[in-house]
């Protein structure tokens, strides 16, 4: 039993031995620090402001307002002159479109009476096409004596050549009564009346002609004047624009972060571009760390790597994304959390880590510190259970 159990001890030896030197001698930092992105907020015309009532370290959300600026000597000379022309393009409109209305009403008006004075028309000629045709009629059964005729009977030795002329004289402008009557009857179903006294349109359509040239002008007056208006509504709409931005209003973050620093007093009057606030951007969080100068030369961007933060026992896969060397003081001008002087004497490195920024708790702890490893430690299936 002796020698099992001294197997036994020397085995747990070794494994003891072999995990506090894994754990000592695996690529690690020396300090781990979750850091993020300042985001300066800005006035964005000049005036008066007014910070509405934020703690600093609270949480704002993307499009929250944060402060307000007010000009209220803001030039309005331009928009108001914009304005009164707009009103005047709106008067021409409706002006024109007053006078087409009518003109067209008046035209719709002739053409009514030119048809009524078409159906009464060729009701006319009709009628005395009929009558015409019955008088011929009548003249053309009249005995009549005509000239080479045979043997006279009794009777028409009373008819004297004078009646005679007279009766043809009679038929033959029964006759062209008739065909006169007919070629006039023929046209004015197609549209054209002939007769003394008028041209081949009566007055009605001569007038509706006109107005027809009336309404087209008209018609493109009123297309020039929608057009002026469209051009003086779109001139107008970005005067407003302006007039707006110069006067200001409400300053919203531009991001999902913390309210970390105000720089200037409610109630000043700020320029325009003048620093009021500033923001960390939380959705853009990643950890700043340093690393001795053998483990810095074995890194590469990309590398995987993996952060515990202090406190908790989840460990988090990151990579390795920038990797800046000694010295780095300058890439911390725009960052929440700037390196301590130990910090600098050692090689900068920057992880992104995912499953960190997408945790509401701990993805904008920022100042929160951790650890950071690059090679797998003896232990890290334990830690997995613990997750």
């Amino acid at each position: 039993m002796k020698p099992v159990r001294l197997f036994i001890s020397l085995l747990l030896i070794l494994v003891a031995l072999w995990v506090i030197i894994g754990e000592q001698m695996s690529g690690a930092s020396a300090n781990a620090v979750v850091n993020a992105p300042v985001v300066t907020v800005r006035a964005p015309t000049a005036g008066d402001l007014t910070l509405n009532t934020n703690s600093l370290g609270s949480r704002v959300r993307e499009g929250e307002e944060l402060a307000s600026v007010l000009d209220p000597l803001v030039d309005s000379v331009r928009l108001n002159d914009l304005r009164m022309e707009t009103t005047f393009a709106e008067a021409e409109i409706a002006r024109l479109t007053a006078d087409l209305a009518a003109v067209e009403a008046m035209r719709d008006s002739l053409d009514d009476r030119t048809e009524i004075f078409r159906a009464g028309r060729l009701e006319e000629l009709t009628v005395r096409l009929e009558h015409a045709r019955a008088r011929l009629a009548i003249l053309d059964g009249e005995p009549v004596e005509r000239e080479g005729d045979a043997e006279d009977t009794g009777a028409s030795a009373d008819i004297s050549p004078q009646r005679t002329r007279d009766d043809r004289l009679a038929i033959e402008r029964a006759r062209e009564d008739v065909e006169v009557l007919e070629i006039a009857l023929e046209t004015a179903k197609k549209g054209v009346f002939l007769g003394d006294g008028y041209n081949d349109s009566p007055n009605a359509e001569q007038r509706a002609t006109e107005l027809e040239t009336r309404i087209t002008d008209l018609q493109n007056a009123l297309a020039q004047a929608i057009t002026r208006f469209e051009a003086v509504s779109t001139r107008t709409e970005r005067a407003y624009l302006r007039f707006n931005n110069l006067t200001g209003g409400a300053i919203r973050s531009p991001v999902n972060g913390i309210y970390w620093e105000v720089l200037q007093a409610g109630g000043v009057n700020v320029q325009r571009g003048d620093p009021i606030l500033r923001l960390v951007d939380c959705d853009a969080s990643f950890v700043t760390l340093s690393v001795t100068e053998r483990l810095f030369n074995t890194l590469s961007i990309g590398d995987e790597a993996s952060f515990r933060m202090g406190g908790k026992g989840r460990v988090f896969e990151a990579t390795v994304a920038r990797l800046a060397g000694s010295g780095a003081e300058t890439i911390y001008r725009n960052l929440a959390v700037a390196p301590t002087q130990r910090h600098l004497e050692r090689y900068d490195v920057a992880l992104l880590v995912p499953g960190l920024t997408a945790d509401a708790d701990r993805g904008c702890a920022i100042g929160r510190t951790g650890r950071a490893f690059f090679d797998g430690r003896p232990l890290d299936w334990f830690r997995t259970l613990l997750d």
